[in-house]
Formats: structure tokens, C-alpha cells, sequence
């Protein structure tokens, strides 16, 4: 079997950084990797806006493996998987979510520190020992398998950067691949927090962080910029503005900016597996 793992892992170069493209579906997926993507990765919004629910909606652990396993049927490229906090507290039930996702074909995966649904973070050992078991579980299969330990509780107000800080570097401890805390306050948040690890560090491209460049980012020291459920989002804004001038206004301007059909076309074929 092909392992997607080496090439995924050889993308995370600190202060060179690349971006994770997050499609929602197989379509979108080819798209972006006709367009160039060098690996995309699953968004747990954005899958759930596919499934008419909102963000933050609990998806199945089954259903999310599937759609990963989706998207790496759509396109050659690596694909990473946005496990949410591994579908269970135990970090036994961590370490299944890991070995599952290996058999769903992705090359690498995130695990976060939440205690979903609620916004609260678990108790730091335990968020460590999760981390640990899952290390353990990617460590023990038959090929690479590259594993994002996030920490959360900034984005939530479940704790402050020291302490996200403090969680990332007992991450790494724990032989995590790279790390992620998202939304911190500011850029000069982002270049202590890459400073503090030695492992690769994702930072997602939202709020004010879409004003920063792929340089400004390089310069903080990230390896990875993840876009989240930014790109699904921007096709409902489209989707809203168009249905808004149709249904108030009976206006069909918006209908004669679209993409031509057969340029879409033409970009799901170049980026279909083949």
C-alpha cells in the first residue's frame, strides 16, 4: 500500500511553511489540488455544513473517517484528518480513533485538548496522557502517520497562551509531530509560541490572522497554515449574496459571474486520483 505519510511529513518545515488546504467534499478537493494544494485536510465545520448542521455540531466518529476516507479516494494529494478531540475521553479510545483513521488512508491527523461538546479543556495530565496514547497507537502501526497535538483552550477561553504554551511543550514531550494552538492574540503570540517548541508548529488562517501574509507567517516560524472552514464558508457567503438578490430583489446578475462549467470541468479532472 501506498504510504502517504513521508511526503506529508517532509512538507512541515519550519519558518518554509505550506498551506493545508481544507476542502468539504470530494469536488472541492480536486479543485484545489488542480489549483495546486500540496495536501488538504478535513474541517469538522466544514463537513458539518455538508450535512446541513452547524458548526460545532458532534459528528460521528464513523462519519468523520468517512469523509476523510472520501477525500483521500478524490485526489493523490496527502490528506490530514481533523479528529476533533478523538472521539472519546479515554485516552484508549484516543488511541482507536488513531488506528482507524490509518485504515481510512490519511497521512496525518489532529487530536485536541477540548472536552466536547462542552468548551472546558481536559485537566492537563489527562490532556497529556491522551496525547501520550495516542503517540503510542501511531507509533505502533504499519506505516507513517503524522500526528497534530492541539491545545485549544486559547481559542475557547479555557485557559491563556502561558498555558497553551505549557501543554504544546508537554506535547512534544509526549512525541507528538507538531503542534497547534489556534487563534492566539496576536502574530507576536504565534512567533513565542513557535519559539517555545522545536516540532512544527500549524497556525489557522482566520479573524485577524487572514490580514497576515504566507511571509508574515514564515517570519513567526510556522510550518503549516491550516484554513479551517474558511474556504466553505467564502461559497456560502457567495451562495447567501446570490439567493438574497434573487429571492429580494428578483435580480440574476450575481448568476452571470459564476465559473464557466467547463473550467470546472477541466479542474476536477486534473485534480482526480486518475
Amino acid at each position: 500500500m501506498h504510504d502517504p505519510g513521508p511526503a506529508f511529513r517532509g512538507l512541515h518545515v519550519p519558518g518554509a511553511p505550506f498551506v493545508l488546504a481544507n476542502p468539504w467534499d470530494a469536488g472541492s478537493a480536486r479543485v484545489l489540488a488542480a489549483l495546486g494544494a500540496q495536501a488538504i485536510g478535513t474541517s469538522s465545520a466544514a463537513h458539518a455544513f455538508t450535512l446541513g448542521l452547524p458548526d460545532g455540531a458532534r459528528i460521528t466518529r464513523d462519519d468523520a473517517l468517512q469523509h476523510a476516507s472520501d477525500l483521500v479516494a478524490a485526489t493523490r494529494l496527502p490528506v490530514s484528518a481533523d479528529l476533533e478531540n478523538g472521539y472519546g475521553d479515554s485516552p484508549d479510545e484516543v488511541a482507536e480513533t488513531v488506528r482507524l483513521a490509518c485504515q481510512a488512508g490519511v497521512a496525518g491527523l489532529s487530536i485536541e485538548d477540548i472536552l466536547l461538546p462542552d468548551s472546558a479543556a481536559y485537566p492537563f495530565d489527562e490532556a497529556v496522557e491522551r496525547i501520550r496514547a495516542a503517540v503510542a497507537a501511531a507509533r505502533a502501526l504499519p506505516r507513517d502517520l503524522v500526528l497534530f497535538a492541539r491545545a485549544d483552550g486559547v481559542m475557547t477561553g479555557a485557559y491563556d497562551v502561558d498555558e497553551g504554551i505549557r501543554r504544546l511543550q508537554a506535547f512534544e514531550a509526549a512525541g507528538a509531530d507538531g503542534l497547534y494552538l489556534p487563534m492566539p492574540p496576536g502574530m507576536a503570540d504565534l512567533s513565542r509560541i513557535c519559539a517555545s517548541v522545536t516540532a512544527p508548529v500549524n497556525a489557522l488562517a482566520a479573524g485577524n490572522f487572514t490580514h497576515a501574509s504566507l511571509q508574515d507567517f514564515a517570519a513567526a516560524g510556522v510550518a503549516r497554515v491550516s484554513l479551517g472552514s474558511a474556504l466553505a464558508s467564502a461559497t456560502h457567503r457567495t451562495l447567501v449574496d446570490a439567493a438574497r438578490a434573487l429571492f429580494d430583489r428578483g435580480d440574476f446578475t450575481p448568476l452571470g459571474q459564476v465559473i464557466e462549467g467547463d473550467e470546472v470541468d477541466d479542474l476536477l479532472m486534473r485534480g482526480a486520483r486518475g
